[in-house]
């Protein structure tokens, strides 16, 4: 690949398929625009504009939208399209995984739990 892709993804501050989909931009150390639709209500409302329905993540690579989509699938996406080639390199975080209870949970209280201490957002 001669450039980085063009990446705008919709994610939740605390989400399961978000944080699968950002595992798989580490894994591939992609550059890309981060657009959370919790902390700013007008992304999500620009994410629904965008991808025509209201569910998340939403990944725009190369002005192509897809729309409630995981890290597995994007990563597939990319590889099929072309966009990066495949590798065998295990990514940090499960990328096809649903929100933990405790990710729920901060997104309720808009809390982030790191180690055994909460701050407030």
């Amino acid at each position: 690949m001669a450039e980085s892709p063009k990446i705008t993804a919709y994610l939740k501050t605390f989400c399961g398929w978000s944080e699968g989909v950002r595992a798989i931009f580490r894994k591939y150390d992609l550059p890309y625009e981060e657009k959370d639709i919790i902390k700013n209500p007008a992304f999500r409302w620009e994410m629904e504009q965008r991808s025509g329905q209201p569910l998340s993540p939403c990944v725009e690579i190369n002005g192509t939208m897809l729309a409630d989509i995981s890290g597995e699938e994007v990563e597939r996406w990319m590889i099929e399209n072309r966009v990066l080639e495949g590798s065998d390199k295990e990514a940090d975080a499960p990328i096809n995984s649903s929100c933990t209870d405790e990710q729920h949970e901060a997104m309720a209280r808009q809390v982030m739990p790191v180690g055994n201490i909460k701050f407030i957002a």
